[in-house]
């Protein structure tokens, strides 16, 4: 996730889909009590709290008061998506302007590190043969010299755990699978 963050590594850059917008576009089951926190009053209810909505309403109400400052300090900024992401298009034009510098600055203690839960929301759905293909990068990694790389959840994703990328085995193992997921062999390896 960290090659997607910017703007001093907090936020992160992504689309709108329709998915996210029913996911926290809706209160639930009509109960008055399970509303999720809007811009509203930015206090989420206590029937927030299953699977994580709690902390995502936070996070976007969060997201919003960002932005907000970023528009008082004149830059034309997006709203955030519903999962708290904000598409500023071209990346490199906003680190290279020194007007959006001064203001990321100004607003960063308003600027929130995304929640784990958040972040695992934000996760793109995978193919069946994309699952597939991180399985079998995770087992031939793991035969090759990379004992503790994470295995993949029922979704295909690389559970979060630690494990060390710098040693010998893992870079072995690296150059032996980066096929599968589509990296030259010939690639060079990172220092760490």
């Amino acid at each position: 996730m960290a090659s997607r963050r910017w703007f001093g590594g907090r936020l992160l850059v992504g689309a709108v889909s329709v998915v996210a917008l029913t996911v926290t576009g809706c209160g639930g089951g009509g109960d008055e009590g399970d509303e999720i926190a809007s811009a509203g009053n930015g206090k989420p209810s206590a029937g927030t709290s299953k699977g994580g909505t709690s902390e995502l309403a936070e996070y976007v109400e969060g997201q919003r008061k960002w932005v907000a400052c970023l528009r008082k300090e004149g830059l034309d900024v997006p709203d955030p998506d519903a999962k708290g992401q904000v598409d500023f298009g071209d990346n490199a034009k906003w680190k290279r302007d020194q007007k959006a510098l001064k203001a990321q600055e100004k607003c960063a203690d308003l600027s929130l590190p995304v929640p784990e839960s958040v972040q695992k929301e934000q996760q793109p759905e995978l193919s069946e043969e994309e699952i597939e293909k991180n399985r079998r990068y995770a087992t031939c990694m793991q035969e090759h010299g990379a004992a503790d790389f994470p295995d993949t959840g029922e979704d295909g994703h690389f559970r979060d755990v630690q494990w060390d990328s710098t040693s010998a085995g893992a870079k072995r193992a690296a150059r032996q699978c980066g096929s599968i997921i589509g990296i030259p062999s010939d690639a060079p390896t990172p220092k760490g």
